[in-house]
């Protein structure tokens, strides 16, 4: 197939939902990872397509979502100074804080500012000399090479002005905590399209091997997310467990070689906390001692003492695939895109999100 529409093709669906419910002969789990994937699987009714013995999870693959409630307060507490411009994703402007959000801290007179690339930030901190600048650098192994070469750049150019608030996150060790988890439903995963097209998939094998799971790498159109839950199906009633890779067209089993050059050049794994979930061990990125002078929070000694509120929202449980959007009391009522409790209802990828955007009754 080459053009989009072909991707959404009505007839193509029908023969995938007649091929699933054909082969499909006992209660399954199957949970994508991407929160691109979810908003195609709500847009475009794919769930409704399924068998009912056949159910979709929605995990924690929206980065924005997942940014701990600690960083987005030591982002808030930046760009709050006046001598610092402090720049972000659009997304991260709505997400909650403790007590408040970035788009306010704007309001009121921070210089905060939207970019839409990492080495944007370089540029800014080249015509301002007199500011620091801080990027809130967050996101997927399918933002890291952008994040990292941004701060490649910033030691070549000697930018003492420049530094970067990290909370990079890795795919692998979060399907692993859930696979771990007592309360673990998942039968089978979706990887994220884009994630593998960046690392490759040779490192999910161990997962499938230990857990005995299938993992099959998936795209993000209607038709993708099709195949690859067939082709999990396909694995699960004949019992095979292996690493399939539906989006061939964008990924390789070794991923790009010179992405994850640079990736692994200024980052090195750590632990990760992930918002509504908890520490993961090695489950992060963060700067190498080589580049530990670009670190924004050793740079302004940010030592906050943090304690989370009680709060209804629960995108914790959400993102961990243990309830689904319209489970919660608040959906639609108290949190809306609008007045959002947590950062799932806030992101373009955020599962509340897009139940509220595309699921106008409930289903």
């Amino acid at each position: 197939m080459k053009f989009v529409d072909e991707y959404r093709n009505s007839k193509i669906a029908i023969k995938y939902k007649t091929a699933i419910a054909e082969t499909v002969t006992r209660p399954w789990t199957i949970m994508e990872v991407c929160g691109g994937q979810t908003h195609s699987i709500v847009k475009y009714g794919i769930q409704e397509l399924l068998p009912d013995s056949l159910t979709l999870l929605h995990g924690p693959g929206c980065p924005v979502c997942v940014t701990p409630l600690e960083q987005i307060d030591k982002a808030i507490a930046m760009a709050g100074q006046k001598n610092i411009i402090f720049c972000s994703f659009g997304d991260m402007l709505r997400v909650p804080g403790s007590e408040t959000n970035l788009l306010t801290v704007k309001a009121k007179g921070g210089d905060v500012r939207i970019v839409y690339s990492p080495t944007d930030v370089v540029e800014i901190a080249q015509n301002n000399p007199e500011k620091q600048v801080v990027f809130f650098a967050i996101g997927f192994e399918t933002t890291a090479p952008a994040n990292a070469m941004a701060i490649h750049q910033a030691k070549l150019k000697k930018l003492n002005n420049l530094s970067f608030l990290i909370s990079q996150v890795i795919v692998p060790p979060v399907i692993q905590s859930i696979l771990e988890s007592p309360n673990n439903k998942v039968n089978g995963f979706l990887a994220a399209g884009h994630v593998c097209t960046i690392m490759g998939y040779e490192e999910y094998q161990p997962i499938v091997e230990k857990h005995k799971i299938p993992i099959v790498v998936t795209g993000f159109e209607p038709m993708d997310i099709l195949q690859g839950i067939f082709m999990c199906v396909q694995q699960l009633e004949s019992g095979r467990t292996d690493v399939e890779n539906q989006y061939s067209r964008s990924v390789k089993k070794e991923g790009n070689r010179t992405a994850k050059n640079i990736i692994q050049e200024v980052f090195e794994i750590v632990p990760q906390k992930w918002r509504g979930i908890g520490e993961i061990p090695a489950s992060g990125l963060g700067l190498r001692k080589e580049y530990a002078e670009f670190d924004a929070e050793k740079r302004f000694c940010l030592n906050m003492q943090f304690e989370e509120k009680p709060s209804p929202c629960i995108s914790g449980l959400i993102l961990q695939g243990i309830k689904k959007p319209r489970e919660c009391s608040e959906f639609g009522v108290s949190c809306t895109p609008e007045n959002p409790l947590g950062a799932t209802m806030v992101s373009s990828e955020g599962a509340c999100a897009a139940y509220y955007r595309y699921q106008s009754v409930e289903q």
